[in-house]
């Protein structure tokens, strides 16, 4: 091995962030939901006293994350690790209107269980909702971390940072990008393939609003494209497959993609 190539991997060790393996969160993420949600098949029938005890363990799981994470301050692992397992009541709630909605929405889904065991969309959603109110506790890197390792897992990318409502059903899902700047309101739906993204990648617009605004009972169908901070979607609109849009529209519309068919006859 040439000494240059040595030694810039050295420096690179020397100037790396100190962050635990992707592969510890990405356990501590999923241990956490199979926990909540025991219809994953990974957790032992627990009394409530044991139940507390495990719940423990995975807080004092995370405050270790936390403490070897560079970015949280001196004893801060501790203060968010507490606030987070406070939120816990509130963001399973928000988990189990996201599963209502998929129960009620997906004429395919004959039951929660078959949901929470096999839709990617919701384990996306779980990961997002985890990551996010980590996000909003000032967590640095983690938070990204368990939405990558979602979208690894399940072609689904959503930005941490993305502020999405309550009853989210995303059927499929795969190719689906939610962007940073991203606001979904309350029982959006979303197919495999949108895009909420950015008109721009100008690196100086990192700052603001790149990304568009979702009102509420949106539906967006497979393939569909909607770009821009100041492009709002009204409540109740319908977007249809493979539109691109960059416009706000108002509340109630329906915007579809006309294709032009044509069909050659064969000679006789």
């Amino acid at each position: 091995m040439k000494t240059n190539f040595l030694n810039t991997i050295i420096q690179r060790q020397n100037q790396q962030q100190v962050v635990p393996s992707n592969q510890t969160i990405a356990h501590w993420a999923q241990t956490l939901l199979n926990l909540i949600f025991p219809e994953r098949g990974a957790s032992t029938n627990y009394d409530q006293e044991a139940l507390k005890g495990v719940f423990f363990e995975l807080k004092e799981e995370l405050q270790l994350i936390l403490k070897f994470t560079k970015g949280c301050g001196k004893n801060e692992h501790r203060e968010i690790a507490e606030t987070f397992f406070d939120c816990l009541p509130e963001i399973y709630r928000k988990l189990t209107t996201d599963l209502t909605a998929i129960v009620e929405g997906d004429p395919a889904a004959k039951s929660e269980f078959e949901i929470i065991r096999c839709y990617p969309g919701f384990f996306a959603i779980a990961m997002y909702r985890f990551a996010h109110q980590l996000h909003l506790l000032g967590v640095p890197h983690i938070p990204r971390i368990i939405t990558e390792y979602a979208h690894t897992t399940t072609g689904i990318d959503i930005h941490p940072a993305a502020k999405i409502g309550e009853y989210l059903y995303i059927d499929h899902g795969t190719g689906l990008v939610i962007g940073e700047t991203t606001v979904i309101g309350n029982y959006v739906k979303l197919y495999q393939g949108v895009t909420l993204g950015a008109l721009s990648v100008d690196k100086s617009k990192s700052s603001s609003k790149r990304h568009p605004t979702i009102g509420n009972h949106v539906i967006i169908y497979s393939g569909a494209t909607i770009l821009g901070g100041e492009t709002f979607v009204g409540d109740y609109s319908v977007i249809g497959g493979n539109v691109w849009l960059t416009k706000s529209i108002p509340e109630g519309s329906t915007v579809y993609h006309q294709a032009e068919i044509k069909i050659k006859e064969k000679n006789s």
